[in-house]
């Protein structure tokens, strides 16, 4: 309901600001065809690595053209729940093809988004020390982390007399053994950390070869420091794909950056037409067919 609401509301902005989504059409469409060609090779990429990322988060080895292709319907699931769930139910049920039982496939996608996640932080952290002054942290009202403190010290106890049941401890256990597993394998920690690297990194090129195909005199690092922070804050709104959450942080974070807010917002439907909306019903076809033939 949530995502509804979030989504009505993104609509409704839209229309408000139409104007100025008019003009980053104009802009877009005149924007410079070889960089675009490179964002969208760079796009084909993404699946790829995230492919690579899955492979890596489990012991066993998957079927590689299959798992590529759930990768790509995934994405195009991704679109119409909130909150990553698409591409999560996809994955699971894939794994579950696999042989993987239901705890060990959760563990398995839940490895490859910590990995991601981690990633991501890493990768923010490195460009703000080498930008600084780009990514601006929120100021911290002392009450108000006091009382996070506090919060979090009394739900410490309550977490481990939690682990202490035998049921959760066994299933605990099985997970942290599956996490041992793949990292004491160099060939699939290598194929998790680097597929969630590169799966961030391409994500990130693809903005930068939009925002260069517009002509923005902006240097590659803010524009990678405003994505990672822009599509990391996203996550707070579970809209299905970041429709309209990821949209307006995207789009405050490349003018906060330095782009004319008109170029930001090319940026951004540029950046969507090439990772949402060509592939969207492509995606969705494959999705139909992986069903059909009980690949899901």
């Amino acid at each position: 309901m949530a995502a509804l609401v979030l989504t009505a509301a993104a609509i409704g902005l839209a229309a408000l600001h139409w104007p100025v989504l008019a003009s980053g059409i104009d802009r877009l469409t005149a924007a410079d065809p070889g960089w675009l060609l490179l964002a969208a090779l760079l796009t084909l990429l993404t699946w790829a690595c995230a492919a690579l990322a899955q492979q890596g988060a489990v012991r066993e080895a998957l079927p590689t053209g299959r798992l590529l292709t759930v990768q790509f319907a995934a994405s195009a699931a991704n679109h119409l729940l909130p909150a990553g769930l698409g591409a999560g139910a996809v994955n699971l049920r894939f794994l579950m093809r696999c042989g993987l039982a239901p705890g060990r496939a959760a563990t398995a996608l839940a490895v490859k988004s910590t990995a991601g996640a981690v990633v991501r932080i890493a990768l923010m952290a490195l460009l703000a020390l080498a930008c600084p002054g780009v990514l601006r942290l929120p100021s911290v009202d002392g009450p108000k982390l006091l009382v996070g403190v506090l919060a979090a010290a009394t739900a410490a106890p309550v977490a481990v007399l939690l682990v202490r049941r035998t049921r959760l401890r066994r299933a605990l256990a099985c997970a942290a053994a599956d996490v041992r597993a793949v990292h004491e394998n160099p060939r699939r920690a290598a194929a998790l950390w680097g597929g969630s690297l590169a799966f961030a990194s391409l994500h990130t090129a693809v903005v930068i070869a939009v925002v260069h195909a517009l002509d923005v005199p902006l240097p590659a690092g803010r524009i990678a420091l405003a994505y990672l922070a822009a599509s990391s804050a996203a996550v707070l709104l579970p809209t299905p794909g970041g429709l309209g959450s990821l949209d307006a942080a995207l789009a405050w974070a490349l003018t906060t950056a330095g782009a004319p807010g008109s170029a930001s917002v090319s940026a951004v439907l540029g950046y969507r037409l090439l990772t949402v909306w060509l592939p969207l019903v492509p995606g969705l076809l494959v999705l139909a067919g992986l069903v059909r033939s009980r690949a899901l």
